[in-house]
């Protein structure tokens, strides 16, 4: 069977955002791009701006669900801090599109992505609180913990995406996982 037209549309903006941005694509150049009629793209979507909040939530939406799994892995709060930032920057680097267009589009408000979102980051601080009541992570809110947990990576890897730095390295990631861990108050052992 083959790809729908919802699915046409979105995977030819992952292509266009990515090169030419939201503002730079036309929506006759996304029409166009995808091979759908200009029917069956009003069948999905009102316009552009609303193509691009299914792709942000689509791909917000991968990276959350990979995100918790790999978080879960772990049985340790050490290996999961590390285990993340990896992760973090795997899949930046496997989905490099997608990483892009997350990381250089605006976020829409509300919505599925609110929704997603809070759902996502209570899942991440019931993961938390469990390791700052054996005193393996600091209590601090999400905001911080996810600043000194993934900045540094997220850094990494927007260098990289905008051409500015070459892939990240496996040594680089293992540098940075490490140095996530000992901002959290993470010492050698592992709790």
């Amino acid at each position: 069977m083959g790809e729908d037209g919802r699915e046409r549309i979105l995977r030819a903006a992952l292509e266009l955002f990515g090169r030419d941005g939201v503002a730079g694509t036309t929506l006759s150049s996304l029409r166009a791009a995808s091979g759908v009629s200009v029917g069956s793209f009003y069948h999905h979507f009102a316009g552009k701006e609303q193509v691009a909040e299914a792709l942000f939530v689509e791909s917000i939406a991968l990276y959350q669900e990979a995100f918790l799994a790999e978080l879960r892995s772990h049985e340790s709060a050490r290996g999961a801090v590390s285990g993340v930032v990896a992760f973090h920057v795997r899949w930046c680097v496997r989905n490099r599109e997608r990483a892009r267009f997350l990381f250089t589009e605006r976020r829409p408000g509300g919505g599925e992505l609110g929704e997603r979102n809070r759902v996502f980051f209570r899942q991440v601080r019931e993961w938390w609180r469990v390791h700052v009541r054996y005193e393996a992570l600091p209590d601090v809110d999400a905001v911080t913990a996810f600043v000194i947990w993934l900045g540094p990576a997220q850094e990494l890897c927007r260098l990289w995406l905008h051409g500015q730095a070459a892939e990240p390295t496996d040594e680089q990631v293992e540098v940075v996982s490490a140095a996530a861990w000992r901002a959290l108050g993470g010492g050698t052992d592992d709790r």
